[in-house]
């Protein structure tokens, strides 16, 4: 049975990861000036909540956050797999919400440092985040 401060760590680690995530596409957007995307904007409206979700609940010591932390996690997950799907080349074109005249999904302005795909991060970013939630805190099999 994981010990209370694990589950403690557990759930500042999860804000960390939201945190930076949240810090990382604020420097993209706001300092570096690159426009995001339709999905990557369905990606940050996923991830700024939990920023400010996942760090009252570390600070209040919370472990009732997973009901409503989670769905929010794997909703924004979904979507950066897709969009994962979407830069790999594996989901077709015509499927891409990001052709509308709008940055592409799809293009070198997904990258980070030229070589980094954006949307992998935030696939593993949420990842982080939902692992986070659930494996310290699953109860032991007996």
């Amino acid at each position: 049975m994981p010990t209370v401060q694990t589950q403690k760590n557990a759930l500042y680690m999860a804000w960390l990861v939201a945190l930076v995530s949240t810090l990382v596409a604020l420097f993209l957007g706001e300092i570096m000036g690159r426009t995001p995307c339709v999905l990557c904007w369905y990606q940050r409206i996923a991830m700024f909540p939990l920023t400010i979700i996942l760090g009252i609940a570390a600070y209040l010591s919370d472990n009732a956050v997973r009901r409503y932390a989670l769905p929010i996690a794997v909703i924004g997950g979904l979507v950066a797999l897709w969009h994962s799907l979407l830069f790999l080349g594996i989901i077709p074109e015509t499927v891409q919400p990001c052709s509308r005249g709008g940055p592409s999904c799809t293009g070198n302005e997904q990258t980070l440092f030229g070589a980094l795909p954006l949307p992998f991060l935030s696939v593993a970013a949420f990842a982080a985040i939902i692992l986070l939630l659930t494996i310290p805190f699953r109860k032991a099999s007996t």
